[in-house]
């Protein structure tokens, strides 16, 4: 049994490594579309005014279901172009990976929904959003591209300088920062990554 379990996580592992191009393909459209979905949120969260803590939390997980289910099709998309199963062993072990991070997240905004003493907790719960994420990112860049670490400390070391440096502000921003903040790292970031990894695999492909 030990022995059949350490061979199919051989397999699997050697199966990432070998796809770890075609994983890449399918990051770009991925953080693309997180990232106009993050964008597109921040900007009207902001401009309809929701900013107690309550709608905040509930908003923007509503937000991330929404990316969450797009980022699957796309994903399904990619597997179903290149002939492979869709729910496949490495593709189980890239979930497994980021599912605790993004479990505590979904737990922390479940909490502030119920317990919300101060508006500007929607700052700090933005970033410890992007705290989780960052570490999302990082396991599941064990079993991707190596950039894809690179992006999640950019996450991890954004998020802390931030919350240490609202921490030692007199006064905390308004609570409208916290789309704001949701914006810069979920929204432009991605979209940035999105467009740098489309334009640095179609200079690959055309070499």
């Amino acid at each position: 049994m030990d022995t059949n379990w350490a061979a199919a996580n051989l397999q699997a592992i050697r199966t990432l490594m070998e796809r770890s191009a075609i994983y890449r393909r399918a990051l770009a459209p991925v953080m693309t579309f997180t990232g106009l979905v993050g964008l597109v949120a921040a900007i009207a969260g902001a401009r309809f005014g929701i900013v107690s803590m309550p709608q905040f939390a509930i908003y923007w997980m509503c937000v991330s279901l929404v990316a969450i289910a797009g980022d699957f099709l796309l994903v399904r998309r990619q597997a179903l172009k290149e002939g492979e199963r869709f729910w496949s062993p490495p593709t189980r072990r890239v979930t497994q990976a980021i599912l605790p991070a993004l479990f505590v997240g979904c737990i922390v905004g479940i909490f502030r929904m119920v317990w919300a003493p101060y508006a500007q907790d929607t700052i700090v719960l933005s970033l410890i959003w992007i705290l989780l994420y960052g570490c999302a990112l990082h396991s599941a860049g064990f079993f991707m591209p190596r950039g894809i670490k690179m992006f999640a400390w950019a996450f991890l070391l954004g998020g802390s300088a931030l919350l240490l440096g609202f921490a030692r502000m007199s006064k905390w921003p308004p609570p409208e920062y916290g789309h704001v903040v949701m914006g810069i790292f979920f929204g432009v970031a991605q979209l940035a990554y999105g467009i740098y990894l489309y334009f640095t695999e179609q200079r690959k492909n055309e070499a």
